[in-house]
């Protein structure tokens, strides 16, 4: 049968397993010198009383560190006027991993999400999702605390004064996505046409296939289709359109 990997005894298994193992210590430490690099990087000051939109209306940016000295953020993409459906499935994947920051918080970190849309649709879809973490929208500012999204941002914060110390680019938001890395470990990866994949596998396809589905399951990036935690949210119901106009903020 094809599209599988040989058959093997266990001690060849762990044979094979050892010889990875070996890759992936290398692996480790690299990503641990990468995080030595990466705390040590400069920082740039800005002005942590530019004002941004959240639930309880216009706050300073500084709010959002809740106290504390350090926040990460996430930099949530937003489709003006577009129905929930309509929203970034890349972006959804994110929050839906991570929305409850009680280990960070412990560690003195807090954790935001900010999008550059208009606070009363952002309201709606937050509701909608169930989302507990707090969000803000940064409509019309720049970077470091808008500019563009769909990027995780660290921040410290020193008295009266902020300052951005790192983001992530591309596929630096993956840490995030616990479903990925699970996906990583298995046979079939993510099946996306990208990955090296084995003579007989299963045809690949795009990037983030999976995301979207229609009613009925099925992936689909079509008019039709839904990031696919919506549809286990109370109320959704099959769609018609995304409702997207122009590009992702």
């Amino acid at each position: 049968m094809t599209g599988q990997p040989p058959v093997v005894d266990l001690g060849t298994w762990q044979q094979a397993r050892d010889e990875l193992l070996v890759r992936e210590k290398a692996h480790t430490r690299e990503g641990d010198a990468i995080a030595a690099a990466r705390r040590r990087l400069p920082m740039v000051e800005f002005d942590g009383k530019v004002e941004v939109v959240g639930a309880g209306g216009p706050v300073p940016f500084s709010e959002l560190f809740q106290g504390r000295d350090e926040l990460v953020v996430y930099k949530h993409m937003w489709w003006d006027g577009a129905p929930h459906q309509g929203q970034c499935e890349g972006c959804t994947h994110v929050p839906w991993h991570f929305d409850d920051a009680a280990y960070l918080n412990a560690r003195g970190v807090s954790f935001a999400y900010v999008t550059t849309g208009a606070w009363e649709e952002v309201a709606a879809f937050v509701e909608f999702m169930g989302y507990s973490s707090p969000w803000y929208s940064v409509r019309g500012l720049d970077e470091p605390v808008g500019g563009d999204m769909g990027y995780l941002t660290s921040y410290l914060r020193d008295g009266d004064r902020t300052f951005l110390t790192y983001s992530s680019t591309g596929r630096g938001t993956e840490r995030v996505n616990g479903s990925l890395g699970l996906l990583d470990m298995t046979v079939r990866g993510r099946g996306e046409a990208w990955e090296s994949h084995p003579e007989g596998w299963p045809e690949p396809r795009q990037a983030g296939w999976f995301w979207r589905t229609d009613a009925a399951g099925n992936s689909s990036w079509g008019e039709d289709s839904r990031p696919v935690p919506q549809w286990t949210r109370p109320g959704a119901t099959p769609v018609e359109t995304l409702g997207r106009h122009g590009h992702c903020h």
